[in-house]
């Protein structure tokens, strides 16, 4: 016969409870942490129910109530006419598991037994079977968010304090007021119908994009529209052209999908086509034509020629990312790269976030018609649909005419935001070039003579509570562009009133002067 393992006595030592909390909880949290670490092995017979709470001091419910749960978990067990004893579990590899349950209980957390995002993202992506996507990650993520009301020079922020929030108030509660039944259950994944039709009527109208409702996707704003691209697009190893410096995010989407990285240089007159057309086996191309994100550089007709005949040529795709092209402050805004499209390789991302704002997370795909099907469907694999009182919403609010208003209301108001920071612009700057023209945009770049002069000033910008945002952090880590060749600055000018321009500055002059 063989013996049967060696199973220790019950030893309640050690079971500190706080008065002060609900102990049920506690005992509870504590009797399972022995469990899984090995300190209650299997079959160890526990105190009945009236003895443990002798032992312990508590009232016989409160134990009761914690076996309840350890019951209804599986980790104890009912011997009738025998007593109570730890289940048969299996031998796992517990050992960081019981670290972190004991970590919490001294903590006074409840029975979460995960750690910090940043811990697991971490221990995920450094074990040896670590999947590809998690090792990508590791050098493909955004930096948190600026937190905080938006400063004096934030990039990327438009003028809150213009939206109309009263407008829209009342609009999102006569929507939930009477809600149509329909609209209430699972959506269609490229979005409301109505909010589609809108959008194209609206770019059909102001941008010169010829486009029907059927060709449009909702996202939850422009970064899940690129990286539903990326996606949908790419196959790993694939080249993708990204401008250098560009928009960074849209890079990680492309690499974490398993895209190969090949930055393009951009100049006066947008990404360099010749340098595209020198690059094998490139998929994709992403560009931001109407204003070139960081630069500010508009890309030339020529440049769009050449970028939808390599996309011919090489059977690959555009992605161009409208982010901000309503903003153009000579002229009407210029037709998309998307309007000169013969041959459905451009996907067109739009968004509101720069005409309302980012917390909306509202963007939108014009896609080649023989994609709208597939985009659609990969979307609903993703979210299933977007939320949709703020689909309904802005539908209402684009056919009241409130958007159209809105839309002149921010351009006048980010050009009279913009001649506040030319006009106040600090002179006579060592290393620091003058402001150069902004035809297009909520934000412009400023020239910096090298690296260590750059960070010299955003730091003592900073130091004043200014943000200026670094041009060095827009390029990709290999690029072949030396260090002090990648200097510069990046300011946003619309995120504030013009008062608070002007003070901005002032404080600018004297931080940098010293």
């Amino acid at each position: 016969m063989s013996e049967r393992p060696l199973v220790l006595p019950f030893d309640p030592a050690g079971i500190d409870l706080d008065r002060r909390r609900g102990l049920s909880q506690q005992l509870y949290q504590a009797l399972r942490a022995r469990v899984l670490d090995g300190r209650l092995s299997s079959g160890t017979r526990l105190p009945a129910t009236r003895d443990l709470a002798a032992m312990l001091a508590l009232s016989r419910n409160s134990v009761v109530r914690a076996y309840d749960q350890l019951y209804a978990e599986g980790y104890i067990e009912s011997r009738v006419g025998d007593g109570t004893y730890v289940s048969q579990l299996p031998k796992l590899s517990t050992a960081k598991l019981s670290t972190q349950v004991s970590t919490g209980l001294s903590r006074g957390l409840s029975t979460d037994l995960s750690t910090s995002p940043s811990e697991n993202t971490e221990d995920l992506s450094s074990k040896r079977r670590s999947s590809e996507p998690l090792q990508r990650l590791k050098s493909n993520h955004l930096p948190p968010p600026r937190s905080g009301a938006p400063r004096a020079f934030r990039v990327g922020i438009p003028a809150f304090d213009l939206f109309p929030f009263d407008v829209w108030a009342k609009l999102q509660a006569g929507f939930w007021r009477n809600p149509a039944p329909a609209q209430l259950g699972y959506g269609d994944p490229a979005g409301e119908p109505l909010l589609r039709e809108l959008i194209a009527a609206y770019l059909r109208r102001s941008r010169g994009l010829s486009c029907t409702a059927e060709q449009i996707v909702i996202t939850s704003g422009a970064q899940q529209a690129i990286s539903l691209c990326a996606q949908l697009l790419l196959q790993p190893g694939d080249g993708v052209a990204v401008e250098n410096p560009g928009y960074r995010a849209a890079g990680h989407a492309f690499a974490l999908a398993g895209g190969r990285l090949c930055g393009v240089p951009v100049d006066e007159d947008g990404m360099d086509c010749r340098r595209l057309g020198q690059l094998t086996d490139c998929r994709l191309a992403y560009v931001t034509p109407a204003h070139q994100y960081p630069t500010g550089v508009t890309m030339s007709l020529a440049r769009r020629l050449e970028l939808l005949a390599w996309a011919e040529r090489s059977e690959g795709w555009i992605i161009e990312d409208d982010y901000d092209g309503e903003y153009r402050y000579s002229g009407a805004p210029l037709a998309p790269l998307a309007a000169l499209d013969r041959h459905g390789r451009v996907l067109y991302v739009g968004t509101f976030g720069k005409i309302a704002f980012p917390a909306l997370r509202l963007g939108y795909l014009v896609l080649p018609p023989q994609l709208a099907q597939p985009f659609s469907q990969g979307r609903a694999l993703a979210v299933r649909h977007s939320e949709v009182s703020s689909q309904c919403v802005m539908a209402e609010f684009m056919a009241r005419g409130h958007f159209q208003r809105h839309i002149r209301r921010m351009r006048k108001a980010a050009l009279s935001r913009r001649n506040v920071l030319k006009a106040g612009w600090p002179v006579d700057i060592p290393g620091l070039s003058g402001m150069p023209e902004v035809a297009a945009g909520l934000h412009v770049k400023v020239d910096v003579d090298n690296f260590a002069r750059e960070q010299e000033l955003v730091a003592k910008a900073e130091a004043v509570g200014v943000e200026v945002t670094p041009l060095s952090n827009f390029w990709l880590a290999d690029s072949e562009v030396p260090v002090d060749k990648r200097a510069g600055l990046v300011l946003g000018f619309a995120a504030v009133p013009e008062g608070e321009i002007a003070e901005a500055l002032m404080r600018l002059r004297k931080a940098w002067r010293k």
